[in-house]
């Protein structure tokens, strides 16, 4: 029985033409993912399903009914979990979590029973206790995310649209979320899966729709979601080949490294960490959600600082910076990259041009402090070139972009400022496989011109012919250590899970007729 049906939606933000022909067609009890590059219409499309932005025109059929606003959508049945972690930070997170219900439910619930009921769901969900009083903005991100996730779930949805609600998440958080959507799909709820992560689509996905340019440009069913088509079909529509390589790798011979940590100790009963990074290398960061990963990359930036231990970098002098706050990071060269761009990244009420030369109006200002707008702008266009940054003017705001093009805003920042030293902390997530290639041909133009790069990602895909070095954390510290030959799937997860080896797949996990290859998970 259809669930949605659309076609032939049209939906245009003044010049800017979101969706052109746009068709869409999944059944109750389906999980129906929505792929694309950036730019390309599929949280637009999430929207008007969910009544949050009407169509200019097409034909709208949604569980019998055509969404005219979000309380008309949730009243029939719809809730939809965003990219962007929308909370009232300064609310608990039991408030968060049932914000808007009441609307839906004729008696409500008594505020110990919404407590009660939000601890038990979040616990279940994380598979650790959160206070359902502590304000949802002392959160970490991930549990952010399912603090919202627990929202759409508690409304037990006829439709639930998932927009790349697992990119907050490792990859054993992401499991628990799909064994919640395959419980849904059994209970007869349609699910719509935009993401970009195709190995999740693999393992999930019973049908996809491919948008390029708000025009759907393709349909597969069951038996054709698979890697290669899936990437073949998005390579054929962006230009990107499916997978990069590491090729023309100029081995470095200096003596010294361009960045260094010296008995780092990230919690007080944690083992101390060495590591070392030349010039020229790419070496990556992996581990399960509170590993430790994000707090070493945090304190090579300076921004946290670590328990005990120091970090230096060294320059063409004999001399070695020590970083101990994020100024002493910005003089020593090193730039930070964060995958939270809402929280870390972005000025929201600030024009895309803004947001991307706030970081260099120090190095472009002249006498009498004024900016030098033609160096601003020419630094704008290359990069923006460089990364295919698609927008309508560089005066819009930058809440005007797609998230993916607001992460480009951030990395073409990074690579404005020219830095030794580039720290990024999961830069890819929500981002399309265009741009990840962008991205990972710029990262190894950037070594190979005597560049060191440290690259945290919870997408141990990202790592296979991109990184010298891949090291995986757990119990934070630093449990082991692969180089490029021996960076594969088995030797990460196993590594993540603190075995040697290889993981199996958690065959729950698998929808019927998905083959799966012993001793991959």
């Amino acid at each position: 029985m259809p669930a949605v049906e659309l076609t032939g939606v049209r939906k245009a933000f003044g010049e800017t033409k979101a969706l052109r022909d746009a068709s869409l067609n999944a059944d109750a009890g389906e999980i129906h993912a929505i792929v694309g590059e950036n730019g390309s219409g599929k949280s637009t499309l999430a929207k008007i399903i969910s009544g949050i932005v009407q169509a200019d025109g097409g034909a709208i059929d949604v569980l019998g009914t055509r969404p005219r606003s979000p309380a008309d959508a949730l009243g029939h049945g719809i809730a939809t979990i965003y990219q962007e972690v929308l909370l009232a930070e300064d609310l608990p997170v039991w408030e968060n979590v049932y914000a808007g219900t009441d609307t839906l439910w004729r008696r409500t619930l008594p505020t110990a029973e919404k407590r009660r009921i939000a601890a038990e769901t979040l616990e279940r969900l994380t598979l650790e206790r959160i206070d359902p009083d502590a304000a949802a903005g002392t959160m970490p991100l991930n549990v952010k995310q399912w603090i919202v996730i627990a929202r759409a779930l508690l409304r037990k949805p006829r439709l639930l649209i998932v927009d790349e609600s697992s990119a907050a998440l490792d990859l054993e958080a992401t499991n628990r979320l799909h064994k919640e959507m395959l419980a849904l799909k059994q209970a007869g709820t349609c699910v719509l899966l935009v993401t970009h992560r195709i190995a999740e689509l693999v393992r999930i996905a019973d049908g996809a729709t491919v948008l390029r340019d708000g025009v759907t440009v393709g349909r597969l069913d069951r038996a054709d979601v698979t890697e290669e088509k899936l990437l073949g079909l998005l390579a054929a529509t962006t230009g990107h080949s499916a997978r990069g390589k590491r090729e023309n790798r100029v081995v470095s011979t200096a003596q010294r490294p361009a960045i260094e940590a010296r008995g780092l100790k990230l919690a007080a009963d944690a083992a101390p960490i060495d590591f070392k990074v030349f010039p020229g290398e790419i070496v990556g960061l992996a581990g399960l959600d509170g590993a430790g990963q994000t707090d070493f990359i945090r304190a090579l930036a300076g921004i946290s600082p670590p328990w005990a231990g120091e970090v230096r970098v060294w320059s063409a002098s004999t001399e070695a910076q020590t970083v101990s706050r994020l100024c002493d990071a910005d003089r020593a060269g090193i730039t930070y990259v964060s995958g939270d761009r809402k929280r870390e990244g972005l000025f929201p009420n600030l024009s895309i041009l803004e947001n991307f030369g706030l970081a260099l109006y120090a190095g472009l200002s002249g006498r009498g402090g004024l900016i030098d707008r033609p160096a601003l702008l020419k630094a704008f266009d290359r990069e923006k070139r460089r990364l295919g940054i698609k927008f309508g003017a560089a005066n819009d705001r930058i809440t005007t972009l797609s998230g993916g093009n607001q992460q480009k805003v951030l990395i073409a920042r990074a690579f404005a400022l020219n830095p030794k030293v580039i720290l990024l902390n999961d830069p890819a997530r929500g981002v399309d496989i265009g741009t990840k290639q962008d991205l990972y041909t710029q990262l190894r133009d950037f070594a190979s011109n005597g560049g060191a790069v440290i690259y945290l990602s919870s997408e141990i895909e990202e790592f296979f012919h991109f990184a010298d070095r891949a090291d995986v954390f757990v119990g934070k510290t630093i449990f082991a250590s692969f180089d490029e030959a021996e960076i594969d799937e088995d030797h990460l997860l196993a590594a993540m899970f603190g075995r040697t080896g290889h993981v199996d797949f958690d065959e729950d996990l698998v929808p019927p007729g998905v083959p799966v290859r012993e001793g991959v998970a």
